[in-house]
């Protein structure tokens, strides 16, 4: 048996430690006297019924096996330097993301995914769903940040926002395998860096206890490419013939040109422990995923996981009677009224 109490330890000890201390009291004092000893063992057993109840005892019903207990978690970049031109050449790097989570879908199926995206702040955009036409439909349509909104590529930004999803869906499926995606360029900017300081990037190694494997994927060269302005409609951002976004801290405001920061993203890879891969073309991801084996990883102890059942209804029951009892036994207490007079029999 074991206990997943329904309250916190502390507001368990507040509440029942003075109700109990009062039933005892009670007792004490009604020594002698019969009909209230009984009455302060009903309130001292109503109070240790509430109490177990309260503490949630529950045994083991039964021993499942997880069949499609893989969780893959997509975190991709949406800031404007996704949209650089030097993937395959000078196609838009965004392009790139979108084929490889259609292609890491198709190579994964059965499983549940969740997509991150993160800006100029991190959303959870998909909640965990077996709905892969979802997350591809998603993939085909998400978009840059949009230009005037910006404020700095930042690799950690999604950590608060991957830290809550992993730790949640720990908590949730503990049987279950993580398999984290990230993909980026890995630029760090946090704005102009005019200050000429190396912006302090937070580090990603929390999270590799929630995170079983998965890979970081960089996008973009080191020669860079220049991104189109993006104001949110589909005549602007990546393959279209917007103007440049400029950069505004050089004389003349000249195209801005954005180059992957690879180690940032080594960084990143070591911190979570998977690998980095640098994706240049639209080629397969079997490589990437070579090695994902959701039931080979489950075989830690994970794969068998134990159905708890609540096992408090016994002690509702015996709460429930006493109650009742302990209502009765009021009632029967209360005053009764007294007539104040008589109606005579027969008068007119």
């Amino acid at each position: 048996m074991s206990l997943r109490m329904l309250w916190p330890a502390w507001a368990i000890v507040v509440v029942f430690v003075p109700l109990l201390a009062i039933c005892v009291a009670g007792l004490r004092q009604s020594r002698g006297r019969r009909a209230l000893r009984v009455a302060w063992w009903r309130r001292t057993g109503l109070v240790l019924a509430m109490l177990g109840i309260t503490l949630g005892p529950a045994i083991p019903s039964s021993s499942t096996t997880v069949v499609s207990n893989a969780e893959i978690f997509f975190v991709v970049d949406r800031t404007g330097s996704i949209a650089a031109e030097d993937y395959n050449g000078d196609q838009p790097r965004i392009d790139g993301v979108r084929h490889d989570i259609a292609a890491i879908v198709d190579a994964m199926p059965g499983a549940r995914y969740s997509v991150i995206a993160f800006d100029s702040q991190a959303t959870r955009q998909l909640p965990l769903t077996t709905d892969a036409r979802a997350v591809k439909t998603w993939a085909d349509t998400f978009t840059q940040e949009i230009t005037f909104y910006s404020s700095g590529s930042a690799i950690d930004r999604p950590l608060q926002a991957m830290t809550t999803a992993l730790r949640g869906a720990a908590e949730r499926h503990p049987a279950n395998v993580r398999f984290v995606f990230l993909m980026s360029d890995g630029e760090n900017t946090r704005g102009d860096g005019s200050d000429g300081q190396e912006p302090q990037v937070a580090s990603f190694a929390p999270l590799a206890e929630f995170v079983d494997g998965g890979a970081v994927l960089g996008y973009g060269t080191a020669e860079g490419g220049r991104m189109r302005v993006y104001d949110g409609t589909p005549e602007t951002g990546a393959g279209t013939d917007a103007p440049w976004i400029v950069d505004t801290t050089q004389d003349g405001d000249p195209p801005a040109v954005s180059r992957i920061d690879e180690e940032q993203l080594r960084r990143v890879a070591r911190d979570m422990g998977v690998p980095y891969v640098h994706r240049t073309e639209p080629t397969g991801v079997e490589p990437i995923v070579a090695g994902l084996d959701a039931e080979l990883i489950a075989e830690d102890g994970r794969r068998d996981a134990a159905v708890l059942e609540d096992v408090y209804w016994p002690l509702a029951l015996v709460a429930a009677v006493l109650l009742v009892w302990e209502i009765v036994f009021q009632i029967r207490g209360f005053p009764r009224p007294q007539l104040t007079g008589r109606r005579k029999v027969g008068s007119v």
